[in-house]
C-alpha cells in the first residue's frame, strides 16, 4: 500500500529544495525569489487539489444522505404494502390479526366483524370495477365511525374486521351502531340506485384472552346476523357499560 509520503513525492522534493536554499548563506535575491515562486506555485496547486477533494467529499456525503433517505422511504413503502390492503388502504388480514393479538396482550379488546350484504349480486349486476368502488367508499364511511384508537382490516373479499383496544362491549356496540346507521342513512356515490348495507358481529375479550376464541365468537355473531336477515348487529356477549 502506498504511504502518505509517496503520495506527495513532488511536494516533498520542493520542500527539501527550499530548506537547502534557506540554509545557504549569502544567497542573492533572484535565487530566493525563484525558490519562493516555486514553493508558492506548488502550494496553490495543493490548495486547488484540497478544494477539489473537499468538494468531492461534500458531494459524496450529500449523495449518501439522499440515498439513505431513498432507502428509508423504500423501506417504509415496502412495509406499508406488506401490511395494507391495496384497494382500501386498511390493514390486510395478517396485519389486522397482529393488531388484535397485540391489543389482547395489552388490555381488554372488542372485535367487530362485518360483511357486505349481497356483495356478489353487486359484482354480478354492476361489474367488479363498481364493486371495488363500493368497497372503497364503504370503508371510508366505516373509518369515520371508528375511533382513532381502533384499527380496520380486510380479511376477505367483502369481509372486514375492526379491533377496538381497551373498549367495553357497550363501547363496541356504539361503534357498531354508528356503522350500521351510517350505511342505512344514505346511498353510496359509487352505487346511487341502491342502498349498500352490512351485517355485523361483535365479541369482547378480557386481557390475555384467546384470539381464536374472540374471533370465533365474532364470526358466530356475524353468521347469526346474516341468518336473521342481514343488515343488523348481533352480539356474542351481553351488553355492558
Amino acid at each position: 500500500m502506498m504511504g502518505l509520503e509517496e503520495l506527495f513525492t513532488s511536494e516533498n522534493a520542493i520542500l527539501e529544495q527550499s530548506r537547502e536554499i534557506a540554509a545557504r548563506e549569502g544567497l542573492d535575491a533572484e535565487t530566493c525569489r525563484a525558490a519562493l515562486l516555486t514553493l508558492s506555485a506548488h502550494y496553490q496547486r495543493l490548495m486547488r487539489e484540497s478544494y477539489r477533494l473537499i468538494s468531492r467529499s461534500d458531494r459524496a456525503e450529500r449523495e449518501l444522505t439522499l440515498l439513505n433517505e431513498q432507502l428509508r422511504q423504500l423501506a417504509l413503502r415496502l412495509e406499508y404494502e406488506a401490511t395494507h390492503d391495496p384497494l382500501t388502504g386498511v390493514y390486510n388480514r395478517s396485519a389486522i390479526i397482529n393488531q388484535i393479538g397485540s391489543a389482547l396482550h395489552r388490555d381488554e379488546a372488542a372485535l367487530i366483524l362485518l360483511d357486505i350484504d349481497h356483495f356478489k349480486a353487486i359484482n354480478d349486476q354492476y361489474g367488479h370495477p363498481t364493486g371495488d368502488a363500493v368497497i372503497s367508499e364503504l370503508i371510508k364511511r366505516i373509518e369515520n365511525s371508528v375511533p382513532h384508537t381502533g384499527s380496520v382490516g380486510r380479511v376477505g373479499g367483502e369481509e372486514f374486521t375492526i379491533v377496538l383496544p381497551g373498549a367495553s362491549v357497550g363501547q363496541a356496540a356504539v361503534v357498531a351502531g354508528y356503522i350500521h346507521a351510517s350505511l342505512n342513512a344514505s346511498v353510496l356515490n359509487a352505487l346511487p340506485d341502491r342502498l349498500v348495507t352490512v351485517s355485523l358481529g361483535v365479541s369482547w375479550g378480557a386481557r390475555s384472552s384467546s384470539f381464536d376464541i374472540l374471533y370465533a365468537q365474532a364470526d358466530a355473531a356475524l353468521y347469526e346476523a346474516k341468518r336473521a336477515g342481514r343488515n343488523r348487529v348481533h352480539y356474542a356477549c351481553q351488553l355492558a357499560s
